[in-house]
């Protein structure tokens, strides 16, 4: 037996306490963006601390303005990348909480008619049971053979799904400590139940908030409908104009950095068996929208966006109140791509909001931080070694996908850090992340930590 057998044996032998380990962490409420649960995540910090050091990765808990970091280190200079392995403790609130058919809290295991089974809790998925596919990976590693193949640097933060304002001040703070050859992420997911996949591709975003201002004050519409500007009106005019009837987005130089699909992926994207009737079916709805000519995938994944998230003016309240709104609102997210400037295109967007507003009324803008897109060669060494552990566990090629929304930490390993991040992740889009009764597939929990175990393998060898 060779030694990844072995190690992959250990790993199957050790399911049931690898699974108790995941139980104890999901018990602890770390709900990051509520101040009554502070105490809460210091102590899923402490309780991934001590872990990681009992398993031979000494790990301590650093302090930040806001909820702590984790950081654990095992390396000597062994051949190989020294790697950093990204994961986030914290979790989403769990409102609302009738929705729950059990304490969100207090993990089950859920066995179907077919037999397969599920993880249901808070963070079964995102991202206590992602994070510690990694974390029993290293332990099989370390107990069968006494080491980890390659250098391993943990990086565990509390504050991921309340906008993670304490990490770029930590990562500047510990810049040297924390720079190796690649990041590991594992915040993502699988194509489907049965195929891997690796990420290679992040849209970026950035936002803005409008506010257009008309008359000093509410008006009555009989007296002034016709006369005076109605702010919902401007409001209405900036948002039509933004897509042509091809949906095009109209903002000048908007598609500067834009590139086309690389032929290869477009094929392999073709081949993916994806239908976006069904996608578009699981929230009723039937009919695409989009630029014209693009692959579904093209749409959700490689082209830009404009999105009206919220709009607001005048009387909101029940019954009827005929009024001329003072002011009327709109927020807007734009998701970038391929070399896309996110100060560009606010630019570009604030120049033709001011092209629309009237000349007796004015507009305020509220900026929303911005990132660029990202993006991997798909032929880099580390992703060829990944799709190589994948193929090897999973039995089939990993899909190479992009993501339709954005990981801020990944913009921040490549800009501030100077690192790479392979994004692998065992999660399904039914995981129900954020919502009530969130679940993480038995299966994905336990071939993800012989998947992490296979790639800690391919990364050792030259």
């Amino acid at each position: 037996m060779s030694q990844i057998d072995k190690i992959l044996a250990r790993i199957d032998a050790d399911l049931d306490a690898s699974l108790a380990r995941l139980f104890d962490l999901i018990r602890i409420r770390s709900i990051s963006t509520d101040p009554a649960y502070k105490d809460d995540c210091r102590k899923a910090a402490g309780w991934l601390a001590r872990e990681l050091t009992d398993i031979g990765i000494p790990a301590s808990v650093r302090d930040t303005a806001g909820h702590p970091m984790v950081v654990g280190h095992r390396k000597s200079g062994k051949p190989g990348p020294h790697v950093l392995f990204y994961g986030h403790y914290d979790v989403q609130p769990v409102d609302p909480l009738n929705l729950w058919e059990t304490d969100p809290f207090e993990p089950r295991l859920v066995t179907r008619p077919d037999g397969s089974k599920k993880i249901v809790a808070r963070g079964a998925s995102d991202d206590k049971g992602q994070l510690m596919t990694f974390v029993e990976a290293a332990r099989a590693f370390i107990a069968e053979t006494g080491d980890l193949p390659v250098d391993v640097t943990v990086l565990f933060e509390g504050e991921e799904e309340s906008g993670s304002p304490s990490l770029h001040p930590f990562l500047t703070t510990n810049r040297d400590e924390l720079s190796c050859d690649l990041a590991l992420v594992c915040d993502t997911s699988m194509w489907d139940a049965g195929t891997p996949a690796i990420s290679i591709m992040l849209r970026g975003m950035v936002g803005d908030e409008i506010i257009v201002k008309a008359a000093s004050r509410d008006l009555h519409s009989g007296s002034y409908g016709g006369s005076a500007q109605n702010p919902n009106h401007i409001v209405a005019a900036i948002i039509a104009g933004l897509h042509d009837d091809t949906g095009r987005i109209t903002l000048p130089g908007f598609y500067d950095g834009v590139r086309d699909l690389p032929e290869s992926l477009a094929k392999m994207w073709a081949e993916l068996d994806f239908s976006v009737e069904e996608f578009l079916g699981e929230v009723g709805l039937k009919h695409p929208r989009g630029e014209k000519g693009r692959l579904p995938l093209e749409h959700i994944w490689t082209r830009p966006t404009a999105e009206v998230n919220g709009m607001w003016g005048g009387y909101q309240g029940p019954g009827s109140k005929t009024v001329i709104p003072a002011e009327a609102h709109a927020k807007f997210t734009f998701r970038l791509v391929g070399d896309q400037d996110p100060d560009k295109v606010r630019d570009a967007f604030r120049a033709y909001v001011r092209s629309k507003i009237p000349a007796d009324c004015t507009v305020e803008f509220i900026a929303k931080d911005g990132s660029p897109a990202l993006s991997l060669d798909p032929a880099m060494p580390a992703v060829e070694k990944g799709k190589a552990a994948l193929k090897a566990e999973w039995g089939k090629d990993a899909a190479l996908i992009g993501m339709g929304g954005s990981i801020p930490i990944v913009g921040d390993f490549k800009r501030m850090l100077g690192m790479d991040s392979l994004l692998i992740g065992f999660g399904l889009d039914d995981d129900q992340i954020h919502s009530p009764n969130e679940k993480y597939e038995l299966k994905s929990f336990h071939k993800g930590i012989r998947s992490w175990a296979r790639v800690l393998d391919e990364l050792s060898r030259g």
